[in-house]
């Protein structure tokens, strides 16, 4: 289960940075930078081409830097990941092939953002529940009173 983990990870993790560049230039000036087939830029697949290739790296650089390997509970800075994996891949989506729902708004906060932070959120718990293997070394034995006296 954790190379099928790893794999939609990284491919999340290639589909963000190729939204975030292709989002870059879909507002710019540059005429062809906006060239698209089907309604996909050609920018955002060249991108994702090359983004697949160093999800990995990128994944293994953000462990590094949250220090996950050091951490005895690594559960919680895990979720925080997936989560904002998750987040990120729902508001590209949105800046790149949905642009005409940026302008919903919910009280001044982007109506797009709501809606990708409470599906995220849920996204993360489904994961879990299907991904997340816990270490038998990590989990603490709990002992219960009898408070029924």
């Amino acid at each position: 289960m954790s190379s099928l983990s790893r794999k939609i990870q990284n491919s999340l993790i290639a589909f963000i940075m190729a939204t975030s560049v292709s989002a870059l230039f879909v507002q710019s000036n540059i005429e062809f930078m906006k060239t698209e087939i089907f309604h996909i830029p050609v920018l955002f697949i060249v991108i994702l081409g090359v983004s697949l290739f160093i999800a990995e790296d990128v994944r293994d650089s953000f462990k590094k830097v949250l220090w996950f390997d050091k951490r005895e509970d690594k559960r919680p800075i895990w979720q925080v990941g997936i989560g904002s994996i998750f987040f990120f891949t729902q508001i590209g989506f949105v800046e790149v092939f949905a642009r005409h729902l940026m302008h919903f708004n919910l009280g001044g906060m982007p109506l797009y953002c709501v809606f990708a932070f409470m599906n995220a959120f849920l996204l993360t718990v489904i994961y879990e529940e299907i991904f997340y293997e816990e270490e038998k070394t990590n989990v603490q034995i709990v002992k219960f009173k009898n408070r029924m006296k």
